[in-house]
Protein backbone atom coordinates (compact mmCIF):
# COMPACT_ATOMS: atom_id res chain seq x y z
CA UNK A 1 0.00 0.00 0.00
CA UNK A 2 3.01 2.27 0.46
CA UNK A 3 4.07 1.58 -2.90
CA UNK A 4 0.97 2.75 -4.26
CA UNK A 5 0.49 5.77 -1.54
CA UNK A 6 4.38 6.75 -3.45
CA UNK A 7 3.39 6.13 -6.88
CA UNK A 8 -0.22 8.19 -6.65
CA UNK A 9 1.89 11.16 -4.65
CA UNK A 10 3.74 11.83 -7.62
CA UNK A 11 0.63 12.53 -10.24
CA UNK A 12 -1.14 15.16 -10.56
CA UNK A 13 -4.92 15.44 -8.28
CA UNK A 14 -6.86 15.37 -10.99
CA UNK A 15 -5.19 12.01 -12.20
CA UNK A 16 -5.19 10.83 -8.84
CA UNK A 17 -9.34 11.54 -8.67
CA UNK A 18 -9.68 9.65 -12.24
CA UNK A 19 -7.28 6.74 -11.04
CA UNK A 20 -9.69 6.08 -7.91
CA UNK A 21 -12.58 6.29 -9.92
CA UNK A 22 -11.63 3.93 -12.23
CA UNK A 23 -9.59 0.74 -10.44
CA UNK A 24 -12.91 0.76 -8.21
CA UNK A 25 -15.25 1.03 -11.33
CA UNK A 26 -13.40 -1.89 -13.12
CA UNK A 27 -13.31 -3.61 -9.64
CA UNK A 28 -16.97 -2.89 -8.94
CA UNK A 29 -17.74 -4.48 -12.72
CA UNK A 30 -16.06 -8.06 -11.86
CA UNK A 31 -12.72 -7.13 -12.40
CA UNK A 32 -10.22 -8.37 -9.49
CA UNK A 33 -8.30 -4.79 -8.12
CA UNK A 34 -7.60 -3.04 -5.72
CA UNK A 35 -9.69 -0.33 -5.59
CA UNK A 36 -9.65 -0.53 -1.24
CA UNK A 37 -5.95 -0.20 -1.46
CA UNK A 38 -6.39 2.71 -3.78
CA UNK A 39 -8.83 4.42 -1.68
CA UNK A 40 -7.23 3.94 1.51
CA UNK A 41 -3.72 5.66 -0.17
CA UNK A 42 -5.55 8.42 -1.91
CA UNK A 43 -7.16 9.18 1.33
CA UNK A 44 -3.79 9.10 3.12
CA UNK A 45 -2.72 11.53 0.43
CA UNK A 46 -5.73 14.00 1.62
CA UNK A 47 -4.59 13.84 5.04
CA UNK A 48 -1.16 14.65 3.77
CA UNK A 49 -2.79 17.67 1.45
CA UNK A 50 -1.92 16.43 -1.66
CA UNK A 51 -5.25 15.57 -2.76
CA UNK A 52 -8.66 17.03 -1.54
CA UNK A 53 -10.63 14.67 0.21
CA UNK A 54 -14.26 16.03 -0.92
CA UNK A 55 -13.11 14.96 -4.77
CA UNK A 56 -11.56 11.76 -3.39
CA UNK A 57 -14.48 10.55 -1.42
CA UNK A 58 -17.07 11.80 -4.27
CA UNK A 59 -14.65 9.91 -7.20
CA UNK A 60 -14.46 6.14 -5.14
CA UNK A 61 -18.59 6.54 -4.70
CA UNK A 62 -19.13 7.13 -8.57
CA UNK A 63 -16.51 4.37 -9.56
CA UNK A 64 -18.16 2.17 -7.02
CA UNK A 65 -21.95 3.08 -8.29
CA UNK A 66 -20.81 2.98 -11.75
CA UNK A 67 -19.01 0.15 -11.54
CA UNK A 68 -21.89 -1.65 -9.85
CA UNK A 69 -24.37 -0.83 -12.29
CA UNK A 70 -22.30 -1.80 -15.59
CA UNK A 71 -21.40 -5.10 -13.86
CA UNK A 72 -25.57 -5.29 -13.27
CA UNK A 73 -25.91 -5.03 -16.78
CA UNK A 74 -23.23 -7.12 -17.92
CA UNK A 75 -24.79 -9.91 -15.68
CA UNK A 76 -28.04 -9.62 -16.47
CA UNK A 77 -27.12 -9.51 -20.67
CA UNK A 78 -24.33 -12.43 -19.88
CA UNK A 79 -25.83 -14.47 -17.17
CA UNK A 80 -24.38 -17.83 -15.70
CA UNK A 81 -21.94 -18.13 -18.85
CA UNK A 82 -20.37 -14.85 -18.18
CA UNK A 83 -19.84 -15.67 -14.09
CA UNK A 84 -18.42 -19.27 -15.34
CA UNK A 85 -15.85 -17.12 -18.05
CA UNK A 86 -14.90 -15.14 -14.91
CA UNK A 87 -14.26 -17.94 -12.91
CA UNK A 88 -12.44 -19.55 -15.28
CA UNK A 89 -10.22 -16.65 -16.25
CA UNK A 90 -10.13 -15.40 -12.59
CA UNK A 91 -10.34 -19.02 -10.53
CA UNK A 92 -8.26 -17.33 -7.40
CA UNK A 93 -10.74 -14.68 -7.10
CA UNK A 94 -13.98 -15.77 -8.83
CA UNK A 95 -13.87 -19.73 -8.42
CA UNK A 96 -16.61 -21.81 -8.47
CA UNK A 97 -16.24 -21.63 -4.24
CA UNK A 98 -16.25 -18.53 -4.00
CA UNK A 99 -18.92 -17.72 -6.72
CA UNK A 100 -21.16 -19.99 -4.40
CA UNK A 101 -20.85 -18.05 -1.37
CA UNK A 102 -21.80 -15.14 -2.78
CA UNK A 103 -24.65 -16.79 -4.28
CA UNK A 104 -25.86 -17.95 -0.98
CA UNK A 105 -25.32 -14.79 0.62
CA UNK A 106 -27.48 -13.20 -2.79
CA UNK A 107 -30.14 -16.30 -1.50
CA UNK A 108 -30.30 -15.35 1.99
CA UNK A 109 -29.47 -11.71 2.24
CA UNK A 110 -31.25 -10.22 -1.27
CA UNK A 111 -29.97 -6.78 -1.67
CA UNK A 112 -28.76 -6.40 1.42
CA UNK A 113 -25.87 -8.44 0.16
CA UNK A 114 -25.31 -5.30 -2.34
CA UNK A 115 -24.69 -2.70 0.56
CA UNK A 116 -22.75 -4.76 2.99
CA UNK A 117 -20.82 -6.10 -0.12
CA UNK A 118 -19.09 -3.05 -0.45
CA UNK A 119 -17.09 -3.52 2.75
CA UNK A 120 -15.61 -7.38 1.69
CA UNK A 121 -13.63 -8.21 -1.39
CA UNK A 122 -15.47 -10.77 -2.61
CA UNK A 123 -18.72 -9.26 -2.71
CA UNK A 124 -16.97 -5.99 -3.78
CA UNK A 125 -16.48 -7.66 -6.58
CA UNK A 126 -18.96 -10.35 -7.69
CA UNK A 127 -22.22 -8.11 -6.41
CA UNK A 128 -22.98 -6.27 -9.56
CA UNK A 129 -22.61 -9.06 -12.21
CA UNK A 130 -24.73 -11.36 -9.89
CA UNK A 131 -27.26 -9.62 -9.11
CA UNK A 132 -27.87 -8.68 -13.02
CA UNK A 133 -27.49 -12.72 -13.34
CA UNK A 134 -30.10 -13.53 -10.74
CA UNK A 135 -32.21 -10.84 -12.11
CA UNK A 136 -32.74 -9.07 -8.69
CA UNK A 137 -34.93 -6.12 -9.49
CA UNK A 138 -32.88 -3.14 -10.51
CA UNK A 139 -34.11 -0.33 -8.75
CA UNK A 140 -33.70 -2.27 -5.23
CA UNK A 141 -30.01 -3.10 -6.64
CA UNK A 142 -29.66 0.55 -7.35
CA UNK A 143 -30.86 1.99 -3.71
CA UNK A 144 -28.68 -0.62 -2.13
CA UNK A 145 -25.80 -0.14 -4.30
CA UNK A 146 -25.86 3.70 -3.73
CA UNK A 147 -26.16 3.25 -0.20
CA UNK A 148 -23.04 1.23 -0.10
CA UNK A 149 -20.95 2.86 -2.25
CA UNK A 150 -21.55 6.25 -0.52
CA UNK A 151 -21.04 4.96 3.18
CA UNK A 152 -18.04 3.15 2.23
CA UNK A 153 -16.27 6.06 0.30
CA UNK A 154 -16.92 8.40 2.39
CA UNK A 155 -16.82 6.67 5.19
CA UNK A 156 -13.27 5.44 4.63
CA UNK A 157 -12.06 8.65 2.95
CA UNK A 158 -13.06 11.07 6.07
CA UNK A 159 -12.14 8.80 8.84
CA UNK A 160 -8.67 8.50 7.48
CA UNK A 161 -8.44 12.07 6.59
CA UNK A 162 -9.32 13.09 9.59
CA UNK A 163 -7.10 10.82 11.94
CA UNK A 164 -4.33 10.91 9.08
CA UNK A 165 -4.71 14.75 10.15
CA UNK A 166 -4.29 14.36 13.74
CA UNK A 167 -1.75 12.20 13.54
CA UNK A 168 0.64 14.98 11.24
CA UNK A 169 -0.53 17.27 13.89
CA UNK A 170 0.71 15.06 16.95
CA UNK A 171 3.20 13.14 15.92
CA UNK A 172 5.44 15.29 13.09
CA UNK A 173 8.55 13.94 13.79
CA UNK A 174 7.46 10.15 13.50
CA UNK A 175 5.38 10.13 9.90
CA UNK A 176 5.66 6.16 10.29
CA UNK A 177 3.55 6.14 13.28
CA UNK A 178 1.12 8.82 11.81
CA UNK A 179 0.80 6.39 9.16
CA UNK A 180 0.15 2.93 10.92
CA UNK A 181 -2.28 4.79 13.16
CA UNK A 182 -4.00 5.78 10.04
CA UNK A 183 -3.93 2.19 8.45
CA UNK A 184 -5.45 0.82 12.02
CA UNK A 185 -8.01 3.53 12.21
CA UNK A 186 -9.48 2.60 8.90
CA UNK A 187 -9.44 -1.23 9.48
CA UNK A 188 -11.40 -0.60 12.86
CA UNK A 189 -13.98 1.51 11.01
CA UNK A 190 -15.16 -1.21 8.96
CA UNK A 191 -14.33 -3.89 11.50
CA UNK A 192 -18.10 -4.38 11.98
CA UNK A 193 -19.43 -4.33 8.38
CA UNK A 194 -16.57 -6.36 7.26
CA UNK A 195 -17.30 -8.90 10.31
CA UNK A 196 -21.37 -8.87 9.18
CA UNK A 197 -20.25 -9.48 5.46
CA UNK A 198 -17.79 -11.82 6.60
CA UNK A 199 -20.92 -13.67 8.03
CA UNK A 200 -23.27 -13.24 4.92
CA UNK A 201 -20.80 -15.35 2.81
CA UNK A 202 -19.63 -17.82 5.41
CA UNK A 203 -19.93 -21.07 3.33
CA UNK A 204 -23.13 -23.21 4.34
CA UNK A 205 -23.66 -26.71 4.44
CA UNK A 206 -25.61 -27.83 1.66
CA UNK A 207 -28.42 -28.81 3.53
CA UNK A 208 -28.88 -25.11 5.43
CA UNK A 209 -27.97 -23.40 1.92
CA UNK A 210 -31.17 -21.84 0.27
CA UNK A 211 -31.50 -22.34 -3.08
CA UNK A 212 -30.83 -19.11 -5.35
CA UNK A 213 -33.84 -17.82 -7.08
CA UNK A 214 -33.58 -15.07 -9.73
CA UNK A 215 -35.64 -11.91 -8.46
CA UNK A 216 -34.56 -12.74 -5.05
CA UNK A 217 -35.20 -8.83 -3.40
CA UNK A 218 -35.46 -9.57 0.36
Amino acid sequence: MVDVQHWLSALPPGVVYLIVAGVIGVESMGVPLPGEIVLVSSALLAAAGVVEPEWVASAAAFGAIVGDSIGYAVGRRGGRPLLARLGRRFPKHLGPAQLARAEQSFAKYGVWAVFFGRFVALLRILAGPLAGALHVPYRRFLLANAAGGLVWAFGTTYLLYSVGRAAEHWLKDISWAGLVIAVLAGLASTWWLRRRAHKMTAVETPGEAEPVRAGTDR
